[in-house]
């Protein structure tokens, strides 16, 4: 696919506010096709493509979940995790609010709110991750532990087997 001229988004400018090092890597954004596609079109395993999930707890309040590619998120065992009565997905213009991110180009990173972020621990076990990058059809890897250094993530262990 070819790159597009202009990469810059909210998230790649927080990324080098950092000093972060990230590589970029485009594919062609399939809707619904999720991560089984960014994975095979990067020719990487789904398990290190990291999800950006948004959602709210039962007062609505609203919390960034990084998932595996490959795995769910099991809402029950997150809301006792993160100390909440209940969690469950935004719906997708509620998210793009808090994120300023169209669903499906979802990133954690430079979100037009400050939100908690969850994120799976078996994700740091991971050598190179693959995040989306703020638009859709785009990829930023990445060490995990630069989401740690610069989001500060709480870990849980939420997802389903």
């Amino acid at each position: 696919m070819k790159r597009p001229s202009h990469s810059e988004t909210p998230a790649t400018q927080f990324l080098r506010a950092k000093g972060v090092a990230f590589s970029e890597h485009f594919y062609e954004y399939v809707e619904r096709g999720g991560t089984a596609v960014s994975a095979a079109a990067l020719g990487v395993p789904e398990h290190a493509v990291v999800k950006t999930l948004v959602m709210e707890d039962e007062s609505g309040a609203p919390l960034i979940v990084l998932m595996h590619g490959d795995r769910e998120v099991s809402t029950k065992n997150l809301a006792r995790q993160a100390g909440r009565k209940r969690i469950e997905p935004c719906k997708p213009e509620v998210a793009q609010r808090h994120t300023g991110y169209q669903v499906g180009g979802t990133s954690p990173f430079g979100t037009r709110k400050a939100m908690p972020v969850y994120m799976e621990r078996s994700i740091t076990e991971v050598e190179r991750i693959y995040i989306n990058g703020g638009r859709r059809g785009f990829l930023l890897g990445l060490a995990p532990g630069e989401i740690v250094r610069t989001l500060a993530p709480q870990f849980v262990e939420a997802a389903l087997a």
